[in-house]
């Protein structure tokens, strides 16, 4: 299927909103105090930062909206391709870490069908 997700897909955005307006309206205020100017991390860092997390996430829509918005704030294709290794490394870091949960409770679990 070759329109999944495409990026027309935003435009029903007004719709979605209408059907759960008051938990839409609370969500679009947080967005939208997120992607404020005024604040001490500036525009560029924060795309670049909202760039990995989309990344990790895997959610094309927001990689589509954060890519234009880095670029748009002056972030350089060198920024953005850092931007995508540290997530990148970030998640393997992660990956290692339910690693090491993994192995306690199999350790757990198997002393406990052991008793």
């Amino acid at each position: 299927m070759t329109d999944y997700q495409t990026p027309d897909d935003l435009k029903s955005i007004p719709a979605f909103v209408a059907l759960a307006r008051v938990e839409a309206n609370a969500f679009l205020a947080f967005n939208h105090a997120v992607e404020r100017t005024d604040g001490l991390i500036p525009p560029k860092y924060r795309e670049l930062i909202s760039l990995a997390v989309a990344l990790t996430t895997q959610c094309a829509y927001c990689l589509d909206v954060h890519t234009t918005a880095a670029a748009k704030a002056g972030a350089t294709r060198e920024e953005v391709a850092e931007a995508a290794l540290i997530a990148a490394a970030v998640r393997a870091g992660g990956t290692l870490g339910h690693a090491l949960l993994a192995q306690r409770l199999f350790e757990r679990n198997r002393s406990e069908r052991a008793s």
